[in-house]
């Protein structure tokens, strides 16, 4: 059995082919494609977070509207780059969402990833300081907002305040139980994926990898999955961490699915450039069920990880891409002992 979601960008275009062509549109069907998604069973909302793009931006106000609108998904981030965040006020703001979706959170973060404008994080007022880069201001981001997350007080109180408080240090409110173990890294890298394990992290893993050793995609996201859970074990955390792989799965069941994705059937790994460092690139799966079930059941990574995260081309609109959820649910997920 695997946690089953699907992964957006929320891309919008003024294109008259898209049929989210503006911010709203992109906000408000991807509400409704996550109530159509947990009337068909699937597990989990997530969404991609950008700045400065036709994307979607600002996670929590959307967050915390599927919250109230569902009522068992897992909704979540595909993540949320803490370059660009205040980790107090992001903590008042995943608290809240956590709190109105009754603890559905599941918070993907990571350091980011290139963006469409130069340092944008420095826009938001954030810089690194005393020798530091980019990267490790996200993680120290990261680290504030986990300790923060633990709900221990920690801001000295006014001994005149206009309410009247608790006795000791203040923490930041609201405070969700629970929320600091759904909390997930974006993990690009075997070593990255080994230092989410040690700081107590979920690892989320999607369909880049910044390093390639020759291997197909899949091995080596499934080592990276490996070595994530060796690590963890070595930390000697108490609970049971979780894995999630993004995969592009497009069932062709019909004739409008052959029009979209029918030319996928050959694709393949590829390898890039990303940061100006080598990155490896899965490949999309698109087929009859029955090819898609004897491809996937090779895929080694996803036989590893405990969460599926289906991308979808959420500009196709709301109908038919609850339609490719629903074709996995039922066509090929009951086949591979996922349902």
């Amino acid at each position: 059995m695997k946690h089953i979601g699907f992964l957006s960008f929320g891309h919008w275009s003024p294109s008259p082919h898209s049929q989210a062509r503006s911010a709203s549109d992109a906000l408000l069907q991807s509400i409704e494609l996550a109530v159509a998604a947990e009337e068909l069973g699937a597990d989990g909302a997530y969404f991609r977070v950008h700045h400065f793009a036709n994307q979607l931006s600002s996670p929590f106000p959307l967050l915390a509207a599927i919250g109230a609108r569902t009522s068992r998904i897992e909704i979540g981030t595909g993540v949320i780059d803490m370059r660009y965040e205040n980790p107090l006020y992001m903590a008042e703001d995943a608290g809240s969402a956590d709190l109105i979706s009754g603890g559905r959170l599941q918070l993907g973060i990571s350091r980011g990833s290139p963006e469409q404008v130069i340092d944008g994080y420095r826009y938001f007022g954030y810089v690194p300081t005393g020798g530091a880069d980019h990267a490790d201001m996200a993680r120290e981001h990261t680290r504030v907002f986990l300790e923060v997350l633990k709900g221990e007080g920690f801001a000295r109180p006014n001994p005149r305040p206009m309410f009247a408080n608790p006795p000791g240090l203040l923490r930041v409110e609201p405070h969700s139980d629970g929320l600091r173990e759904r909390i997930w890294w974006g993990a690009g890298s075997r070593k990255t994926a080994e230092w989410t394990a040690e700081q107590g992290m979920n690892l989320m893993s999607s369909t880049l990898l910044t390093e390639d050793t020759g291997v197909p995609f899949h091995q080596l996201q499934a080592e990276q999955i490996e070595r994530f859970h060796k690590a963890w074990a070595d930390a000697g955390h108490a609970r049971e961490p979780r894995v999630s792989v993004s995969r592009s799965i497009f069932p062709i069941v019909n004739d409008l699915d052959r029009a979209y994705f029918g030319r996928e059937g050959n694709s393949q790994d590829q390898v890039g450039s990303i940061d100006g460092g080598t990155a490896r690139f899965g490949k999309t799966y698109a087929g009859e069920p029955e090819q898609l079930i004897e491809q996937l059941a090779q895929d080694e990574a996803i036989a590893a990880a405990d969460t599926l995260l289906l991308t979808i081309p959420n500009q196709l609109g709301v109908d038919y891409c609850a339609h490719v959820l629903g074709s996995v649910l039922s066509d090929v997920a009951p086949e591979l002992g996922w349902r």
